[in-house]
Formats: C-alpha cells, sequence, structure tokens
C-alpha cells in the first residue's frame, strides 16, 4: 500500500508547495526516479499506467514494522535502522491511536525501560503482534489489509492510505504528518498522448513501401531499355504515363510513413480547470473561451431549417455558457435567415436545458428525433418520457414555422407594400394629381415584424438591398449570460428544469456589408468579418468554424480539442482539425461521399508529420495564429531532405520581408504591428484585443516543463455586457471598406485568391511553423451531409481540383515553402497542388488499351516472362499495401476499392476540367465562379436517396462517356480480329482486354449512375453514346480498311 511522503515535522498548513516528481514503477515493483527533461514528451511516449507522479511511502501497518521490537537492540541500532530505511520516518515519533489513547515513543524519556522504549509502546508493540494473527487470511496465511484498514478506520485513496485524526492509526497531525488534504492534491497529468501503430502492422507497411518502390525503379528501366519496335508510339505514351504515376504515387505514399493515433483525458481537463483550488475556490471554469463560426449563403441552397438545428447543437454543447459564442453569418442577407435564427433561439430555451437535463446525444433536434431504436436507454429520471413528449411536440410546432416563413415573409411584405400604395397614392392626391394607384410606384421592398425596412437582400432587388449592395447587419440574439449558473424552477405548464443550468450562449446574427466595385471574396471574406466582429464582441481566444450543414454530434467535441490546445506544448497549435463525417449518404457509397481513404488514412498520417491539412469546416483554430504571427518556438529543418533541425530565430531577429514576399511573411508581436492601420484596420478596440486573446489562449504554467503558461485562474473574471458603442464598432468592422489597405486576406486571417481558400490558409499557417493535429473522437465530433447525386458530387471535386491548380500556380506552391516546414509535410503539400494533372495522364492510359486492341499492337513487344514478373510483383505488393493500410487507418476494403474507383472517375472527367479552367485563368486571366453545392433534400420523400439517382446533365461526363464506348468498341474489334485473322495473337489480345476491363471496371460506378432509376436515363446519354460509338467505327475503317475492301492496296488507301 503506498502513501503520499511528506515531510513528518510539518503539518499539512505549513507545507512547502507540493513538485512534481516523475517516477515509473518497474515490473518487480521497484520504483525508478526521472529526471525532469524539459524536452519529454510524457504524453506520447509513455502511458499514465507506467508513469506515476508522486513518491512512495509504506505506512507502518502490523505486517510492516518500520522499528525492530527485539528488545536486545540498541538505540543507535534502531535509528541507524530507521534513518536507512527505504521509507524514512521520524526516528523521534512513532505515531499510533488505539481507542482513543495517544502514545509516542520517545528515545531516551524518562519512564523508558533500559534500552530506550517507552514501556506504553512496548506493551502496544505485543499488542499488535497478538492481533496480527488474527488478521490472518486463514488460506493463505497472508495478512489482512482490508480487514485492518476496516477495524482501524482507514480510508483508500489514490495510491494511499489515511486513517482520521481521531479514533484512528495515527497522532493528531495524521499518519506521518500526512492529512487527507494532502490527498486532495492530485499528481500533473497530461491532457493528451500519443498512441503509436503497432509495429506488427507499421513495419511491414513501410518495408513494402520500400520494396514497391525499387520494383518500381528497375521496371521502368527495363520498360524504357525494351521499347517495342511495332509500336513505337504506343511504347512511348505508355512509358510516359507510367513514369508520371511513379512519380505520383511517391508524393501520394512518403507521407504516410508516420500515421500516429492521439487519445485525450477529459477527467483531466476537468480537474484541471473546473475544481475548486486554491487559485479558484468557486470551482469556475478557467478554460478560455471559443468563438463558433456557422456560414450561410443562398437559403434556397442551404434550408433554414437545416442552419437553425445546426445552430440548436452548438447552444447545447457541453462547454461553460459563460465561455461560448456563437456567431452566424449570412452572405445573403436573407430575412429568411434572420427569422429562422430569431425562431431558433427562441425554441433554445426549452431544447438546451432539456438537453443537459437528460443527457441527451445527439443535440441536433432532428437528428436526435430521427434516431431509431429506444430513447430511453440509460434514461433514469421518472419525467423524461413526458418531457421528450412536450419538446417532441414544440420542435415539430417550430419546424411547421420555419417552413411557413417564406409565405409569411412574402404575405407580411405584401400588405404592407400594399399599406405604402394606398399611402402613397393619398398623398399624390392630396399634390394635386390625378389617377388612381395606376401612377404610383412603389419599390416592393421586405419588411420586418417590427413593421419596418429589411435591410439586406428583398426579393425584388432595388438599390441598396441587393445580394451584392446592402448594408452590414449585426444583431445580438442572445445577450452575454451571467458568470453563474441560473437554475430553473418547477413549472406545471412547462418542463421542470430545477437544479438545471437554464443559461444560453451568446448568439449574433452578422451579415458583412456588401456594396458594388469591392472585391468581397466570397467565404473568405465572410469569414474575416466574423474574426474582427467576434474580437470586439466576445473575443474567444479559440474559434471554430462550421458550415452550416455540420452540426455538432458529439457535445464533448469542443472539450476534446481544448485537451491538445491546454496541454504542454498546445501553444504551438494553429488548428485542431477534426474529420468530417457525412450522413444520409447511400449505403454502397457509390461515388465516394465518406471519402474515408483521405480522412482516417492520409490526414491520420500528416498528424505524424507536422499536421494535417485544413479542410474548411470542423476546425479549431489558435485566434492568434489566425492574426499572421509565428510561433512562440519553432524549428529550421535545413537540408536537402530537411534532416538538420536546428532552433528557429527568434521574432526580434526577423528582418523585414522583400516587396515581392510580404504576404507570405509573418507578422511580429511587437506593437508596431499591433497599431499599424495598414495591418489589422483602424480599430483601435481590434488591435487592443490581440494581445488578451493570445495570454488566454495559453496553456496553464502548472508544470516547469509548461512553457509560455499563464497562471491558474487568469481567466476567472466575468465578461461584461455589451454596450452600444461596442456593438458600433462590430458594426464598422465588417464594412466593405474596412479591409482597404490592409493585409486581411494577404498574412492576417482566411486567405484570399484562391478557390480552396482552406487549404491556402492552412499552408501559411504550417509555413510559419506552427503545427496542426487531427483529433479523431470515439463519438464522431461533427456530422453534416454530402452530395450524393453523381453532377453535384462531380461540381464538388471539380471546385477542390481548380483550387489546388490555383495553388500549384501561386506563391503557395510547396516547392517556395520556408525551411519550418518538414520535407515529409512539403511533399504532402506539393502532392495537393499536383494531383489535378495526373488526370492528362490518366485519361491517355485510359484509351491506350482501346488503341492497343484497335492497332494489334501491345505497349511492350511480347508479354514475356520478365513483363508478367514485374507487373505481379507491383499488383501483390500494391495489394498488400491496400490491406495494411486499411489495417492502419480502420478503413474497410469496400471503401478503399469505392475510392480507387471514384479517383479514376473523377481523374477523367472533373480533374481534366480543373486543369482547364486553372490554366485559363493563368495565362488568359478568366476567373472562376462556382454555385454552392444545393443541401437540400431530393422531392421524393419516400426515399432518402432519391437524389441518387437523379440524371443532371453535364458536360464533365462527356470524357468518361468517351473512354467507356471507346474500350467496349475497342474490345469487339480485338475480338473480332483475332477470331478472323491467319495467324491469332492472342497474348496481345488479352493484354488490352485486360486493361480495358480494368477501365471499365472502375468506370461501373459512374455507368450505373448514368442508368438512374427505373430506366430513367436522359435521352442525351444515349445520344452521345451513339455519337461516339459511330464516330469510331468510322474512324477506324477509314483508318485501317478491310483487306478485301474496294481501293485497298498493300495496306494503304487509295483515294479516287
Amino acid at each position: 500500500m503506498d502513501s503520499l511522503s511528506h515531510n513528518p515535522s510539518k503539518n499539512s498548513a505549513s507545507r512547502p508547495p507540493p513538485t512534481v516528481k516523475f517516477a515509473r514503477r518497474t515490473s518487480s515493483g521497484r520504483i525508478v526516479s526521472l529526471s525532469r527533461d524539459d524536452d519529454l514528451d510524457m504524453s506520447g511516449e509513455f502511458t499514465s499506467n507506467d508513469y506515476i507522479n508522486y513518491t512512495v511511502h509504506m505506512p507502518p501497518t502490523p505486517d510492516n514494522q518500520p522499528m525492530t521490537t527485539d528488545a536486545s537492540a540498541k538505540p543507535g541500532e534502531q535509528q541507524q535502522y530507521v534513518s536507512n530505511s527505504m521509507y524514512p520516518v521520524d526516528p523521534k515519533r512513532v505515531m499510533r491511536k488505539d481507542r482513543g489513547e495517544e502514545e509516542a515513543y520517545n528515545n531516551g524519556g524518562t519512564g523508558g525501560t533500559g534500552n530506550g522504549i517507552n514501556p506504553k509502546m512496548d506493551r502496544r508493540m505485543s499488542v499488535m503482534k497478538s492481533s496480527k494473527s488474527m488478521l490472518l487470511r486463514s488460506q493463505t496465511g497472508d495478512f489482512d489489509h482490508n480487514r485492518w484498514l476496516f477495524e482501524t478506520k482507514g480510508t483508500y485513496g489514490y495510491g494511499n492510505a489515511y486513517w482520521p485524526q481521531d479514533d484512528g492509526y495515527g497522532d493528531g497531525d495524521g499518519v506521518m504528518g500526512v492529512s487527507m488534504a494532502d490527498f486532495m492534491d492530485k499528481p500533473w497529468k497530461p491532457l493528451t498522448r500519443k498512441v503509436q501503430i503497432p509495429a506488427a502492422v507499421l513495419s511491414p507497411y513501410r518495408l513494402l513501401i520500400f520494396v514497391r518502390l525499387v520494383v518500381l525503379f528497375f521496371f521502368l528501366i527495363w520498360r524504357v531499355q525494351n521499347p517495342n519496335e511495332d509500336a513505337m508510339w504506343l511504347w512511348g505514351m505508355s512509358v510516359v504515363c507510367e513514369l508520371w504515376f511513379a512519380f505520383s504515387w511517391i508524393l501520394d505514399q512518403l507521407p504516410k510513413l508516420n500515421p500516429i493515433n492521439r487519445a485525450t483525458d477529459l477527467t483531466a481537463l476537468r480537474d484541471k480547470f473546473e475544481q475548486p483550488s486554491p487559485s479558484n475556490p468557486m470551482g469556475r471554469s478557467d478554460l478560455p473561451g471559443i468563438d463558433v463560426f456557422v456560414s450561410t449563403a443562398d437559403p434556397e441552397k442551404e434550408p433554414p431549417l437545416v442552419t437553425a438545428n445546426t445552430i440548436l447543437s452548438i447552444l447545447a454543447v457541453d462547454f461553460p455558457v459563460e465561455k461560448l459564442s456563437c456567431y452566424i453569418s449570412d452572405d445573403g442577407a436573407a430575412l429568411l435567415t434572420f427569422e429562422a435564427m430569431a425562431e431558433a433561439a427562441a425554441f433554445a430555451e426549452m431544447w438546451v436545458p432539456f438537453c443537459r437535463k437528460h443527457g441527451i446525444e445527439p443535440r441536433n433536434p432532428d437528428s436526435y428525433f430521427s434516431v431509431k431504436g429506444d430513447p430511453t436507454k440509460n434514461k433514469m429520471k421518472p419525467d423524461f418520457v413526458r418531457d421528450r413528449r412536450r419538446v417532441k411536440r414544440e420542435y415539430d410546432e417550430f419546424k411547421v414555422r420555419i417552413n411557413g416563413l417564406p409565405d409569411a415573409i412574402r404575405r407580411r411584405s405584401d400588405a404592407y407594400n400594399a399599406r405604402e400604395e394606398v399611402k402613397a397614392a393619398r398623398e399624390a392626391r392630396e399634390a394635386g394629381g390625378e389617377g388612381g394607384l395606376e401612377g404610383v410606384k412603389v419599390v416592393k421592398a421586405m419588411w420586418m415584424a417590427d413593421g419596418t425596412h429589411w435591410p439586406g437582400t428583398w426579393a425584388v432587388p432595388a438599390p441598396d438591398h441587393s445580394r451584392g449592395d446592402h448594408a452590414g447587419i449585426l444583431q445580438v440574439m442572445l445577450k452575454v449570460p451571467r458568470c453563474d449558473p441560473v437554475h430553473g424552477h418547477p413549472d406545471e405548464n412547462a418542463l421542470d428544469f430545477t437544479d438545471v443550468d437554464v443559461r444560453l450562449p451568446m448568439f449574433a446574427y452578422v451579415s458583412r456589408e456588401k456594396r458594388p466595385g469591392y472585391d468581397h471574396n466570397k467565404k473568405a471574406g465572410a469569414m474575416n468579418a466574423l474574426v474582427r466582429a467576434s474580437a470586439i464582441l466576445s473575443n474567444g481566444p479559440f474559434i471554430l468554424n462550421l458550415d452550416c450543414d455540420h452540426y455538432i454530434y458529439n457535445c464533448l467535441a469542443l472539450r476534446e480539442g481544448m485537451c491538445f490546445m491546454m496541454d504542454r506544448g498546445g501553444d504551438r497549435i494553429c488548428y485542431i482539425q477534426f474529420p468530417q463525417r457525412f450522413e444520409g449518404i447511400d449505403p454502397s457509397d457509390r461515388y465516394a461521399n465518406h471519402n474515408t481513404v483521405f480522412f482516417d488514412g492520409n490526414m491520420r498520417a500528416l498528424d505524424g508529420l507536422q499536421g494535417p491539412v485544413y479542410v474548411g469546416t470542423g476546425c479549431l483554430f489558435r485566434r492568434y495564429a489566425l492574426y499572421g504571427f509565428n510561433p512562440p518556438r519553432a524549428s529550421d529543418y535545413m537540408g536537402l531532405f530537411g534532416h538538420h533541425k536546428e532552433k528557429g530565430r527568434s521574432r526580434a531577429l526577423m528582418t523585414p520581408a522583400p516587396e515581392g514576399e510580404s504576404e507570405t511573411q509573418p507578422l511580429t508581436a511587437g506593437s508596431d504591428d499591433l497599431v499599424d492601420p495598414k495591418k489589422f484596420g483602424n480599430s483601435a478596440m481590434l488591435s487592443e484585443s490581440i494581445p488578451v486573446a493570445e495570454f488566454q489562449a495559453r496553456p496553464l504554467a502548472d508544470h516547469p516543463a509548461v512553457k509560455n503558461g499563464r497562471p491558474p485562474g487568469a481567466l476567472l473574471v466575468p465578461r461584461e455586457p455589451l454596450d452600444a458603442p461596442t456593438v458600433a464598432e462590430a458594426v464598422t468592422v465588417i464594412s466593405c471598406w474596412y479591409e482597404d489597405k490592409t493585409e486581411w486576406g494577404g498574412r492576417i486571417g482566411w486567405i484570399y485568391g484562391s478557390v480552396t481558400e482552406d487549404v491556402v490558409t492552412g499552408y501559411r499557417m504550417h509555413n510559419r511553423g506552427w503545427r496542426s493535429v487531427y483529433c479523431i473522437t470515439k463519438r464522431d465530433a461533427f456530422r453534416g451531409t454530402a452530395p450524393i447525386n453523381l453532377t453535384d458530387r462531380l461540381h464538388q471535386v471539380l471546385r477542390w481540383a481548380t483550387g489546388s491548380v490555383e495553388i500549384f500556380f501561386s506563391r503557395n506552391n510547396a516547392l517556395l515553402a520556408t525551411t519550418r516546414m518538414k520535407f515529409l509535410q512539403r511533399i504532402a503539400y506539393m502532392n495537393v497542388g499536383i494531383y489535378p494533372f495526373t488526370s492528362i495522364f490518366l485519361i491517355v492510359y485510359c484509351f491506350l488499351p482501346a488503341l492497343s486492341l484497335f492497332s494489334g499492337h501491345f505497349i511492350v513487344q511480347t508479354l514475356n516472362i520478365t513483363f508478367l514478373v514485374y507487373l505481379l510483383i507491383i499488383t501483390v505488393t500494391l495489394s498488400l499495401l491496400a490491406i495494411l493500410e486499411v489495417k492502419w487507418s480502420g478503413i474497410g476494403l469496400e471503401e478503399w476499392w469505392r475510392n480507387e474507383q471514384f479517383w479514376l472517375i473523377g481523374g477523367t472527367s472533373a480533374h481534366l476540367a480543373a486543369v482547364i479552367q486553372g490554366l485559363l485563368k493563368v495565362i488568359a486571366g478568366i476567373e472562376i465562379s462556382f454555385t454552392l453545392t444545393s443541401k437540400s433534400t431530393a422531392e421524393d420523400e419516400d426515399d432518402a436517396f432519391a437524389d441518387l439517382y437523379v440524371v443532371k446533365w453535364t458536360s464533365l461526363m462527356i470524357p468518361p462517356i468517351t473512354i467507356m464506348m471507346v474500350n467496349l468498341v475497342a474490345v469487339a474489334v480485338g475480338f473480332s480480329r483475332t477470331l478472323y485473322s491467319e495467324i491469332p495473337q492472342w497474348s496481345k489480345l488479352l493484354g488490352g482486354v485486360f486493361f480495358s476491363f480494368w477501365v471499365l471496371a472502375h468506370m461501373y460506378p459512374f455507368a450505373k449512375g448514368l442508368m438512374g432509376r427505373r430506366g430513367r436515363t436522359p435521352t442525351i446519354v444515349y445520344v452521345w453514346s451513339g455519337l461516339i460509338a459511330i464516330t469510331i467505327s468510322l474512324l477506324w475503317i477509314s483508318i485501317s480498311p478491310p483487306k478485301d475492301a474496294p481501293g485497298v492496296s498493300g495496306g494503304n488507301v487509295h483515294l479516287s
């Protein structure tokens, strides 16, 4: 039995502050002390069970006496024994309480025996020895510690035992000077730890990568040295494509060499930040605040009900209410969205306390009431069924109100506009005019419920009220909550929220100002406006951004992210990226919408380098990093492969960047950067909020190894309520002119100039030396929707690929990265910009089997044993790599195969179009515009997957259709030629047919999508297929006509 060791000569009130000692318990039970090393990563290398942060002390139980009871022993020998003991005690005192009596051993005291032992103490020792036999287990003869603790009123603690002050085992100062207060000082614990991939999986995986790399190297050499003399053109195209595929595979595979997993300790987070302590006597939350951003732009494509459910899941999240703020950015300035958010804020007054009272998961009402299963599982409160029934009825009424808002707004606006027309006609008659309502023209305005004009977009566009021309709008719908909990009270007409905190987080509606002549920079501009407005209103040190259709599925997700930010070394983390999980996808995942290979494979592997890339939603940012500053500590990776690690230069030593590189250089933390209007604008309140956000985002300085920390209890000050000047300043910073001649979008905030502003923003942070973390929770953190329609999916992939092409041709190319980015991280970003160009070689390679069948030749001279062995080894290693990757990433083989199929479908359609669009933008300056992906459901409400069967024609379908038709025709031509030839060449036919079926197998989901449902294939698909088939047939007959055709001699075509 272990206990905490303290100085026995001092009581708990005067003892020195506890220090943290790292010790390791070996398998033999020995305690090995560890020297403190600032660079020791306790959270990554060691588990909490191996390393214990306290020293060990054995209490003097009857079977473990620290002093000998032999009467012949000399006092000096006894004192020497005690002083040399592994568990030191005070030789002057041995404390024991036996039925309320306190006796002490005093060496050399009066009344003692000749050997220096007090007679009472000697008598006590005899009592111990006599009672010890009674405490032995009858079966084993071992000492029964549990019975002895029970009889002496001992109490178990954390690796220790404690006896009460009175009527127990000890004296008035406690056992060995230890009191119960000492046991309350729990050891320092890390909030996160790394979980390494088992070596039995990772080592073979790395070995296979090396083997396949070597085999590819020798195979390509063999291919170059053995050309096909009969078809040099076919051989040349195939070799060039294979060289590019090998290069692309290396770029994709190298960053996967070091995948890791991570785990968090939510209990340690709660104990450290939300439990009573000397610095936090009231037990208030010492966690930093979080501002949650939700973005929407079009209520037609992004239904307000979906957005409202996302907002409700945020307001009900398990996080300190006073530390949470929610903002919604409506870039369309729609009155429908505004009133839907007002309805959501009203419904939250019932929904949020209901979730807290009964521990509801998920806290999206629509998802919760749609979950199949027993809703009473693990619910123990007797009023749960009644409460759920009441909330369900209220939610149904809430949905009806949301669905009826468009009609209600239209009818209200028509009534107000009719009244204005009558008023204008009356004024015209009074002014001496003639005519009725026909001669009066009144602008068709949109009216709010309070009878005023809506300052945003109107249904009938008008000056100052169109999508690109409207005023800025900021409405605080839920005010700043009180610092202390506010409990509800029983009400017969409502739910009983007694002892339930009914406070709601702050919630604000924001629509930035838009005017003609300004570049508003799409979503990136809207996010930067939210950054500035939130800095004025709440200034949360951390920012979570979500799409309007991505709701919080795990109410503890924010706490999981805070574990990484508040752990040792967390001050170097710029963002925590959560995986994207989707609902409403067909069971077969025909178009790889789940994208698990990327989210569970690639992103997990990047977490072992410098961190995952930012993917646009479900990301917890450090506000200070978004402002463009350097991390507090960073390393430079020198050398060709970044193998020389050097300590990064400090901020003060950074020299001004050249004029052409100013956008890519980080800011410094000096006062010049904060007050310079050319950087952050002319808002003094915004500039003053920056150092505050930086300080509040620091981890607790509760351990010597924590660098750049803050003292405990620094964030317990309540937030001040908002006043009119503060809100007016927030409206100012969302104006369209505020960013003029500043560095917003260049070095600060979300970066402008790319369709994929998310990837560029994350790249800039990594380029400054920041790190990111990938947080995979046991229960999905967030869930959203994804397009299951083929056309929508292709347009989504087109947008991503176009952004990658833009990155490749910009200064954000990883080839221009700084030395603060790791080599393999740079390879990963290079692959982000290069992968769309693979489509050029992929399309050529998909036509090669058909060209081989048409021409009667193959990419090699003959199918000899060398070629087949190389092909076999490459295929087998690829399959084994896929199996091992499935093993360490946790994805399924079917998901891996679906990803491979859509890689070819997207590569031959959307990626090629992205390359063309990117080149047009770079060469001709033609801007690229994209429409929002619709998040509305299909018209067929009886089928949840009705959108899957809807076929919408798009020009992106032309290349895949052409590839399928050409290969099908080529297979027929190849069989016909071989069957009717004098010397059949079956080997070349089999080679061409094998690769043709490889192409067609990958195209199967695309072909199935074109078929629609129940034969609803669009006519244009048949037309294009027929035209392509006829064109190919006629073209081939003209190039290689039959030998007995007229006008043919010697294989040449004679034209008359």
